[in-house]
């Protein structure tokens, strides 16, 4: 398949399924038109149902690298006292050690998985920025040009947010030596920004907002500062944080404010729907009432908060209040938007004893898939994810980016399956995974469930990984 045409006999589009889909693709790799119950002509026949790409809202490419490495106790006792917070020590210890060019090849690797799982573009939330003895690099951008290098060598999408890291918890307190790595003051933060938009703000792939890493570690003048200075480069950029992970944060947040994480934020910055919230797991009723209100999308990584026992998402009254949801990989124990999908309605179902809990529902109301769950998240998780990306995402309309999923009409968990239920089966119904192919801007990057590049990237990967653990 080429630039130019793509015809499915099956397709998803915003208003539903339908047949015989003529997909014309502009110079930019945006979606020129879309036709429905059209000719082939002589454009390129997809192989199987094409749907759009899953914009990825929350990444530490990084952590790839650590995958399985932490899943040992802490103690010769045995299990009772690991938490987040004995994981993060151990990933500071990690990420000291790690040289550009591991960073570079440890990214590109991701962004193949990511690409043949369905993901079509990432939210890079890259908070490692200076040399191991904390130290900026001659250019300020060394380590955010690593991964923006890694998307371009893979292909796929990339939301950059450079992360502002400036104090070791509430209430400014001093950063400790695992965090050096990571801090800017708010100046040398908006150098960062300014120098990545310079470079890359006219590249229909890329989009630079910030990450104000969290309450704890962004002080409330260091987030005025980064928010204002943002706003007057780009009114519109994303804005992600880190927010109500843990209970510990929750309670940590009280005794310096008095307030919760989330009810602090609402009441002091301007949230609205260039925010994403990520993780918000431990939210009051009027809390998740509140951030649904705000319009910003909660960034949700079922996989990551499992695996470090963060707990459960208010879902169900989330999407109640109509509230904005997109899924990430974060840590990337698992790079699999049907992981992350399943893993969110299940934790819904082992809390509350009951099936099919999650119909996020439109402005209405109604629930556009017609009671289908699998679809209607893979549907709410697509918009969501484009928002807190900042691109045009999500839709196979014109003026999106073409970024397309073409599923195998072959894989026997969607035989005999069409429409909503195919979605369902796609969620739901298996391990195996049905990508075939996969198009970023209108570049062909997976066929056939191989990357045009995964065999140098996975050598440049390989020798990290010995370097790293040698």
């Amino acid at each position: 398949m080429g630039l130019g045409a793509i015809f499915a006999a099956e397709a998803l589009l915003p208003e539903g399924w339908a047949e015989n889909v003529l997909i014309e693709l502009g110079p930019q790799g945006e979606i020129a038109a879309v036709k429905a119950g059209a000719a082939p002509g002589g454009a390129d026949r997809a192989a199987g149902p094409v749907i759009p790409g899953m914009p990825n809202l929350h990444s530490h490419a990084f952590q790839r690298a650590m995958a399985g490495l932490t899943e040992q106790t802490g103690t010769e006792e045995g299990a009772g006292d690991d938490s987040f917070w004995t994981w993060r020590k151990l990933m500071y210890g990690f990420v000291g050690r790690l040289q550009p060019e591991q960073v570079e090849a440890i990214a590109g690797q991701l962004y193949v998985e990511m690409l043949k799982s369905g993901y079509t573009a990432v939210a890079e939330f890259h908070y490692l920025h200076h040399d191991p003895a904390g130290a900026p690099y001659g250019d300020l951008a060394e380590m955010s040009e690593r991964v923006v290098a890694a998307a371009k060598a893979t292909g796929i999408g990339l939301t950059l947010l450079p992360v502002l890291y400036g104090a070791g918890g509430f209430g400014g307190k001093p950063a400790t030596e695992g965090q050096r790595r990571f801090l800017n003051d708010p100046q040398r933060f908006l150098e960062l920004i300014g120098l990545l938009r310079g470079r890359h703000g006219a590249d229909p792939q890329i989009r630079i907002g910030i990450a104000p890493h969290s309450l704890r570690a962004a002080t409330p003048e260091m987030l005025d500062a980064a928010v204002a200075g943002l706003r007057a480069q780009d009114p519109t950029a994303p804005i992600h944080i880190h927010i109500a992970e843990q209970t510990k944060e929750v309670e940590d947040c009280l005794a310096w404010s008095g307030q919760r994480p989330v009810e602090w934020l609402l009441a002091h910055q301007p949230v609205d729907q260039h925010w994403c919230l990520v993780h918000a797991t431990h939210m009051t009723e009027s809390e998740t009432q509140a951030l649904a209100a705000s319009g910003a999308v909660a960034g949700l990584c079922p996989t990551t908060e499992a695996n470090l026992g963060d707990g459960f998402f208010p879902a169900a009254a989330f999407f109640a209040a109509q509230g904005r949801f997109g899924i990430g990989s974060d840590s990337h124990i698992s790079v699999s938007p049907i992981e992350e999908l399943r893993w969110l309605e299940y934790g819904q179902r082992l809390v509350t004893r009951r099936r099919n809990v999650l119909l996020p529902r439109d402005g209405s109301g109604r629930n556009r898939s017609g009671g289908h769950v699998g679809a209607a998240l893979y549907r709410a998780a697509l918009e969501g994810g484009a928002l807190a990306a900042g691109r045009p995402l999500g839709r196979i309309a014109p003026g999106a980016r073409a970024d397309l999923v073409v599923l195998d009409p072959d894989a026997p968990l969607l035989l005999g399956r069409s429409g909503d239920t195919l979605l369902d089966s796609l969620v739901f119904a298996g391990n195996q995974n049905p990508v075939r192919d996969v198009f970023v801007g209108g570049r062909q990057l997976v066929e056939a469930g191989h990357h045009i590049a995964e065999h140098d990237v996975l050598a440049r990967f390989r020798g990290a990984m010995k370097a790293l653990l040698d």
